[in-house]
């Protein structure tokens, strides 16, 4: 059975910091990309970053550029994403996924999914 737990989020000033780390389990992790996508209240969910399976490839939303790395430890089965500057436009649940075939920003790509921790950020 796969989990992907998220962990990392909560309230912080505009200009803050928060790192999110998504632990897998029940999945070969290294054999999978993982991505970062959030969703706001009223909105689709939206793609944020993605990493290669090893981790030597990654890509990010231009809304999150500059401001956030996804990064990943294979011996540790986690996924993590560092958030930098945050905003209130920031302000949503992260979710982190796990794609066995890549890792790009396409939700419909994504095979697994954890149930999301929220991110608040105030003005």
């Amino acid at each position: 059975q796969v989990q992907l737990v998220e962990s990392g989020g909560g309230l912080v000033q505009t200009g803050g910091s928060l790192r999110l780390s998504c632990a897998a389990s029940g999945l070969t992790f290294s054999s999978y990309g993982m991505g970062w996508f959030r969703q706001a209240p009223g909105k689709e969910r939206e793609f944020v970053a993605a990493i290669s399976f090893g981790g030597g490839t990654s890509h990010c939303a231009d809304s999150v550029k500059g401001r956030f790395t996804i990064s990943r430890d294979n011996a540790k089965n986690t996924v993590f994403l560092q958030m930098n500057s945050l905003r209130p436009e920031d302000t949503a649940v992260y979710f982190c996924a796990a794609d066995r075939a890549g890792w790009t920003n396409r939700r419909g790509d994504y095979d697994y999914w954890g149930q999301g921790t929220q991110v608040t950020v105030s003005a």
